[in-house]
């Protein structure tokens, strides 16, 4: 069974801007540094594209880990997805939405996965992965939020 979440984020920045943000690898990378997350093969820096691919490596509950993902679709300013095509999940997929306000934007992120491992798999979706991965997500958009524009080099 597949998992799944919204979390929202209200920016006083344009969607424009927050969308660049938001597919910066630069700026994925500052947002995770708390699990030494980097960039490792594909895009490493600037802006990932529809077609293109990053790999990941990270450490989350001390556990290294790596993921590659690929942009699947990408319509400026609007919206794109990213899907694992490979890493530790039976399937990640992540739509990133934005909208205009008259004070900014709102982005808005769609995640669903699937743990591998059956039963148990099902099992941390539910008691571990489902709040994890919502909090990290929430967290990264208040990050994203809350740059500066003047204090973003990577764009």
């Amino acid at each position: 069974m597949t998992v799944s979440f919204v979390c929202r984020t209200e920016s006083a920045l344009p969607p424009e801007r927050l969308f660049d943000l938001a597919r910066s690898v630069d700026a994925h990378v500052d947002s995770q540094r708390g699990a030494g997350e980097r960039a490792i093969a594909g895009v490493m820096s600037g802006l990932i594209d529809e077609g293109q691919e990053v790999t990941w490596r990270a450490r989350h509950f001390g556990v290294p880990l790596t993921m590659t993902s690929r942009i699947t679709a990408l319509e400026f300013p609007a919206s794109f997805t990213d899907e694992q095509v490979r890493g530790p999940f039976k399937l990640f997929r992540h739509v990133h939405e934005f909208q205009a306000t008259e004070t900014g934007s709102i982005m808005t992120d769609r995640v669903e996965f699937k743990a591998p491992f059956g039963i148990l798999g099902r099992l941390a979706e539910r008691l571990i992965l489902r709040g994890y991965l919502q909090r990290l997500i929430a967290d990264r958009g208040r990050f994203l939020a809350g740059l500066p524009g003047d204090q973003a080099p990577w764009l």
